[in-house]
């Protein structure tokens, strides 16, 4: 049975004989602004490497070191023989820089959402989630004993009616992302966090994507709306403005303690390797000491996306880097995608279940280190070709 139903998915083949298949795309090179494809070089608007770090010599050089002393990993989980003291201190470092009592490294953001949404939620409680928060946040509320609710994404009549019909009693736990990763807008935080107030729901932040975006020197959604001591737990992943991988959650002294022993994707995972470890530190050194970064962001985003609306694209809400461009349509949305790689331009496409059907888009995301003129180049492809098949 199982040989006959692998054998009969073949949607990927169908895509790949029209040559319009637009994902495992192979890169070359390093994660900069341009990369390689083929030999050939490539603009990069698909990264989420927000502040350009990827290929800094400050972080290339802290892994290097971390190597050279603690090898290439730790053959163990944390929770045995997998804590090394480069772990320690990066947890130290990340709860001082996102102003929480303490705060828990995984392998991966993934296995964070995982492990703290399964954790923490029993039997008779809840777990309230965005109808558009990412994939693992949902795998982790799925793996909780806790029952599952959503509310219509960032409504908060729709948030308050799931609130006020669940009992007092029990634990709510409240989870959404700081930065939503498909169109880039931001969690209506200051509203939600009356509304646990008012119910006695507890408020956990998915903040993948505004670390290094919004808030002071790039700390945060948290941080942007002044909610430190509002919000009980924040979760970031090493992946994007961090450069690296690996993930974290931050809390209080109590959380972290529990998490430690009941999170399964920490108890039972092996520990981020060393030298990841090391280039985190670097990476939020330089968020701290180089504001200049995030500003550069900020202004290549307020441009591309002024380029971008005076061409006629919907753009949607985003309100961040990552601005969508609405397509609407799945063979569109490829062709696209494919067209633009063979024009030297790199960007992501999104079609459902990522996104509602109809809502097909194309993610063009912006970095520090993009030039102006790396913008309008892409742009203008952009544009050319969207005109050609019918988009705008």
């Amino acid at each position: 049975m199982l040989i006959e139903k692998m054998k009969a998915f073949d949607e990927p083949q169908k895509v790949q004989k029209q040559g319009l298949y637009p994902y495992f795309r192979i890169i070359e090179s390093e994660q900069d602004t341009e990369v390689k494809i083929k030999g050939k070089d490539v603009l990069m608007f698909g990264s989420n490497s927000y502040l350009g770090l990827t290929n800094h010599p400050k972080l290339k050089e802290a892994s290097k070191k971390a190597i050279d002393k603690y090898g290439s990993g730790c053959a163990g989980s944390r929770f045995l023989n997998g804590t090394l003291d480069i772990h320690i201190e990066l947890e130290e470092k990340i709860a001082k820089f996102v102003n929480k009592d303490a705060a828990l490294v995984f392998s991966t953001g993934y296995q964070v959402n995982l492990g703290v949404i399964s954790a923490l939620p029993g039997r008779h409680d809840f777990v309230i989630l965005d109808e558009l928060d990412h994939a693992c946040i949902y795998d982790g509320a799925r793996l909780s004993f806790g029952r599952m609710k959503k509310y219509k994404h960032n409504d908060m009549e729709s948030l308050e009616k799931v609130l006020s019909s669940l009992p007092d009693s029990e634990i709510k736990l409240l989870v959404m992302d700081g930065v939503f990763s498909m169109e880039g807008d931001i969690a209506k935080l200051p509203e939600i966090v009356e509304l646990a107030k008012k119910y006695k729901a507890n408020v956990m932040v998915d903040d993948a994507h505004g670390l290094g975006v919004l808030g002071e020197r790039g700390r945060g959604t948290v941080n942007h709306f002044g909610l430190n001591d509002n919000v009980d737990l924040i979760m970031g992943t090493f992946s994007k403005s961090l450069a690296s991988i690996g993930g974290f959650i931050a809390a209080d002294f109590d959380t972290i303690n529990y998490l430690k022993h009941y999170a399964r994707s920490l108890v039972f995972s092996a520990s981020i390797a060393p030298s990841n470890a090391a280039s985190v530190i670097a990476a939020i050194d330089i968020m701290e000491n180089e504001p200049e970064r995030q500003e550069k962001l900020w202004k290549n985003t307020n441009y591309a996306k002024e380029r971008l609306i005076d061409a006629g694209f919907d753009t949607g809400k985003s309100e961040t880097p990552i601005i969508p461009i609405f397509v609407g349509n799945d063979l569109k949305t490829f062709m696209l995608t494919k067209m633009l790689l063979d024009e030297g331009v790199f960007i992501n496409p999104v079609i459902s279940p990522a996104v509602p059907p109809g809502d097909e888009l194309i993610r063009f995301s912006l970095m520090a280190t993009h030039s102006i003129e790396q913008i309008d180049r892409g742009i203008d492809k952009i544009v050319e070709i969207s005109k050609q098949i019918g988009i705008i």
